[in-house]
């Protein structure tokens, strides 16, 4: 890489730390009901009549069972809410397209994928859904499903934090707290940014065009800056249009894009800052950062380097080799802002693209989707990065205390048998749903025929697709034409299973740990912080990830890499 490649890498990893402890400070008292907060002159009262109106008793907490109950209540609710304000799009206003009301199996794959904060489109935007579409149901679900998260990774931390207690909070309050003090303020911040970098924000007509070659274009008009903040601040990800952060409207300028990488990692970010300060062990939340920081450099850098190497093939067509693989690339983000990019929703599991994936050379596309199998675990969405860590940090604390002879233990908290159990369940959904729905696909016509390459790229595609989804991501190897009954519903089953059955057991871990008696930390207690916690947390990671989908992956990107070097392309 070029030494300005360099400076813009270092920069944003620079920026993200200084940004980590003061949005830290301020998701913990968030996450605090009784702490104060900046804007509760203007949005307590609001927040006041919202728990009036819904008749939420505020000083009530919940046990793990009652805050999961409300929590796939609420779930379920906004599925088929949404399902039908998506049915009935041709009878609401902000409809200057007469765009008719969805397929019945793409309607429920894009409510399914709102809901569970995937964002997963197999439609393109501008050409299949309203204005009222986009600004109602999903811009809705786009606050909601982060909030979600992020309430579940509260309940996760206060029961890390209380002992001999039966609680974990209260899911309505946590989610109210969310969405109008953290999520609402910074992504109305964030869209006069996007609008003063040239974003869109009316409700115009489409605009109606002659090109100089005197064809007929059609120009996308809308509330494009509105929902491309939440989309990039709450890990949702989902494009206004049908190419997302490629498009000019949707993220215009080089420093537009470098804006929405940096708070696509913000808030996957912030919440070690907030774990750490939550559980009064600082040290512990900066060496998930730095876990987190490292994996996301190396990763960054080899998707980047593969990428700037380019095509072999190229060669003998006198195209400049020194320029990189720069097809299905913006000119104005180049190779490093588009790799950062990918690196970035890739592990943060945000699902917004600025570049084709699937044009990325076998090894650099490769980088993308080992992203998607580290589930979640490097920054990943809003609150699951933070839980899915914590299961991580358990298996390795669990992991510690069988090579040192050692009972484990988590932050005064005894890791018995159960809560291995459930640690290891919340990973085995997602691993079962990419392979075992990649399989299917894989020996089936529906599965087949949706495929826009052959060979190991087409395995790719599937491979990557059933990755994103059931990791919650939404972002896709382009030349998958997914807009089928067979592909909408399992792929919308693989959202589902990635959601709600980790979450589950998350909520059962956390009524597990908050009845647990307070456990001294003693001289031989395996310490959560410094350069052994973090090399064995790199280690479990890896093995939980890469190693679980090694055998696909060689049958995917690395036989695509040497059919490459041997001169033959998908």
């Amino acid at each position: 890489m070029k030494d300005l490649d360099w400076l813009q890498f270092v920069f944003l990893i620079l920026v993200l730390t200084v940004i980590t402890k003061p949005l830290g400070i301020y998701v913990f008292k968030v996450l605090t009901p009784k702490e104060k907060l900046p804007l509760d002159f203007l949005l307590k009262p609001l927040e006041k009549i919202t728990y009036r109106l819904c008749g939420i008793g505020t000083d009530k907490e919940q046990n793990w069972k009652e805050y999961l109950f409300s929590l796939l209540s609420f779930s379920m609710i906004s599925l088929l809410a949404t399902f039908l304000l998506l049915a009935c799009q041709s009878f609401f206003p902000l409809n200057p397209e007469k765009l008719r009301a969805l397929s019945a199996d793409l309607n429920f794959n894009t409510s399914v994928s709102f809901v569970t904060n995937t964002d997963w489109q197999s439609y393109g935007g501008e050409f299949t859904l309203s204005y009222f579409s986009q600004m109602v149901p999903l811009t809705l679900q786009n606050f909601l499903s982060p909030a979600i998260g992020l309430a579940v990774a509260a309940a996760l931390v206060r029961a890390i934090t209380r002992h001999s207690s039966t609680t974990v909070g209260n899911f309505w309050v946590d989610l109210v707290r969310i969405s109008y003090h953290l999520l609402f303020p910074l992504a109305l911040a964030l869209a006069l940014f996007f609008v003063s970098e040239g974003t869109p924000q009316n409700f115009k007509p489409y605009t109606r065009a002659i090109t100089l070659e005197n064809a007929k274009q059609t120009i996308v008009q809308g509330p494009i800056a509105s929902q491309k903040a939440i989309t990039i601040l709450g890990t949702n990800g989902a494009g206004y249009t049908n190419v997302g952060s490629a498009h000019p409207y949707e993220n215009p300028t080089p420093l537009s894009n470098f804006f929405q990488i940096l708070f696509i990692l913000a808030i996957p970010a912030a919440q070690t800052y907030y774990l750490g300060r939550a559980v009064k062990n600082q040290n512990h939340g900066w060496a998930l950062y730095i876990t987190m920081a490292l994996i996301f450099f190396v990763v960054a850098f080899f998707c980047a380097h593969f990428e700037m190497k380019g095509n072999p093939q190229f060669t003998h067509l006198t195209v400049e080799k020194g320029a990189g693989n720069l097809e299905g690339k913006e000119q104005r983000f180049g190779i490093l802002g588009s790799t950062l990019f990918a690196t970035a929703t890739t592990t943060a599991t945000n699902g917004s693209v600025n570049s084709s994936h699937d044009a990325y050379t076998p090894l650099g596309g490769f980088i993308p989707l080992l992203n998607l199998q580290f589930g979640q675990a490097v920054w990943g969405g809003a609150g699951s990065g933070l839980y899915n860590m914590i299961l991580v940090v358990i298996l390795s604390v669990f992991t510690a205390g069988l090579i040192i002879g050692r009972i484990p233990e988590y932050l005064g908290n005894r890791i018995e048998p159960f809560d291995i159990k459930v640690a290891i369940f919340a990973h085995l959904p997602y691993l079962l749903a990419i392979l075992g729905l990649t399989a299917w696909a894989c020996i089936s016509s529906w599965g087949l025929a949706a495929l826009g390459n052959q060979g190991p790229h087409g395995f790719s595609e599937i491979l990557y697709a059933y990755s994103s989804a059931a990791v919650n991501n939404g972002s896709s190897f382009a030349g998958l034409y997914a807009n089928t009954p067979w592909w909408n519903l399992t792929l919308a089953f693989a959202m589902l299973v990635g959601r709600f059955l980790v979450i589950v057991p998350v909520l059962a871990l956390a009524g597990s740990l908050t009845k647990k008696k307070n456990l001294p930390l003693g001289a031989s207690s395996f310490p959560v912080s410094g350069a052994t916690f973090i090399a064995l947390l790199i280690s479990v990671i890896l093995l939980i990830g890469a190693l679980a989908f090694l055998p696909a992956l060689v049958v995917g990107p690395f036989l695509e890499q040497f059919f490459m070097n041997a001169g033959k392309l998908f």
